[in-house]
């Protein structure tokens, strides 16, 4: 019996059919427990295969001693952007919700385009020079320079000199900032499938960067402040902590020693819940109305079942609830009906005592519908809670879905004005 030979890279498309893949038992098993995947199991009708399917998360990973996985999103790259763009700053693609708030080049592909964009905006950021700032260093020295460290000399050196223990602030690349452009363009170095062009010129973003300090593995994010100062530099900043937070340098499934995956992914359902609740808050604010994103609220009286809408409108004083919304990065069902969602949404209304609840899908065959829930009417008019299932077709031009947002804003802006009229 002919051994299949292991392959060196698989290419598999979010929510597609299973790929039947020659691969060890080892990297299968590794794939099957990084979580990378929706499934990873061995293919009963062929020895030596594995079936992977992907699930939510898109880009391409690197397991130890496995093949490089590339996961292609069923969005457009340049959309998927789009929406990435505006999750971290709603204020700037909000004045221009077109395509291209996120400079992702010709590239089709996740990681390449991903690699495109933070080099761009990093050569952007830097196109004034290097940002330096002030910061505070302690040290020992044999000089005195800026504040003796009192309590430190007397611990370190019984009081003898020198050396002597001293802290002062120091002018210095080594910001906060420039740590973080640094990291990220290391981090798209180590990405599988970075176009030899665009790795040239992160390499060189890296040596303009060579005086801030690399970041340890593993620990947390260099904090920053925006500021006048740092303005040029916050398009490349938000960018460049999405690649850090995005990489998988590690997945330790429970009880086991942890995986070696480096790679970028992005969660296409965290993705698409953040692109609607900030283009949905953003769009609220121009009719004096506020939103709470992941409100706690609990569905029993005694507080043991929580549950937590991805967004909640407020009047303008934040003080009453007017509607909930959730996003669901799905496609319909065949019926065209999702009933879990729908109980879910009246589960969310009766908690807050509101007339109307919100689902707001990437795919659906029609705009708009809503339903009238059954023995709910109340109020002078007598309507029933209605519960409301918008659809966003992501393949169109954004200022065509952003138009979903305004309606549901003008909506509840009006039902507002009618209540207190």
């Amino acid at each position: 019996m002919t051994v299949p030979v292991p392959v060196s890279e698989v290419a598999l498309r979010e929510y597609g059919p299973a790929v039947s893949v020659p691969l060890g038992a080892e990297a299968g098993r590794a794939l099957a427990a990084s979580g990378i995947l929706e499934s990873a199991t061995p293919d009963p009708g062929r020895e030596g295969h594995w079936l992977l399917r992907a699930g939510s998360r898109v880009g391409a990973v690197r397991t130890s001693g496995g093949p490089v996985v590339r996961i292609m999103p069923k969005t457009p790259v340049s959309r998927l952007f789009f929406l990435l763009g505006f999750s971290l700053d709603p204020a700037r693609a909000w004045r221009d919700s077109r395509e291209g708030t996120v400079d992702t080049g010709a590239y089709d592909d996740v990681v390449p385009a991903l690699a495109h964009a933070v080099e761009r905006q990093i050569d952007a950021a830097l196109q004034q020079g290097v940002l330096q700032g002030y910061r505070e260093v302690e040290k020992s020295a044999l000089v005195v320079r800026g504040r003796l460290r009192e309590a430190e000399q007397i611990r370190r050196h019984f009081g003898r000199t020198p050396p002597v223990e001293i802290a002062y602030d120091a002018y210095t690349a080594d910001t906060a900032e420039n740590r973080i452009l640094r990291a990220a363009a290391e981090r798209l170095l180590r990405l599988p499938g970075v176009p030899g062009p665009v790795r040239r010129r992160l390499a060189h973003q890296r040596v303009r960067l060579a005086d801030a300090l690399p970041l340890v593995r593993g620990q947390e994010l260099p904090r920053w402040q925006p500021s006048r100062l740092n303005s040029r530099y916050q398009p490349a900043l938000r960018l460049a902590e999405a690649v850090l937070r995005g990489s998988s340098p590690e997945h330790r499934p429970a009880g086991s020693e942890p995986l070696a995956v480096d790679g970028f992914l992005l969660d296409m359902n965290k993705l698409f819940e953040d692109f609607v609740t900030v283009a949905l808050r953003e769009a609220l604010r121009e009719h004096g109305l506020t939103a709470r994103l992941q409100d706690l609220h609990h569905l029993d009286t005694a507080g043991l079942v929580r549950m937590r809408p991805d967004l909640v409108v407020r009047t303008g004083d934040g003080r009453t609830p007017l509607a909930v919304v959730d996003a669901k990065y799905k496609v319909e069902k065949a019926d065209g009906l999702l009933n879990a969602d729908l109980y879910q949404a009246l589960a969310y209304a009766t908690v807050l005592g509101l007339r109307e609840a919100h689902l707001v899908y990437a795919a659906g065959r029609q705009p708009e519908r809503f339903h009238e829930v059954r023995g709910t009417a109340a109020g002078p008019e007598g309507r029933g809670v209605r519960l409301y299932q918008h659809s966003l077709d992501l393949s169109r031009e954004p200022d065509q879905f952003m138009s979903v947002f305004r309606n549901i804003a003008g909506r509840l802006a009006d039902t507002t004005a009618r209540s207190r009229s």
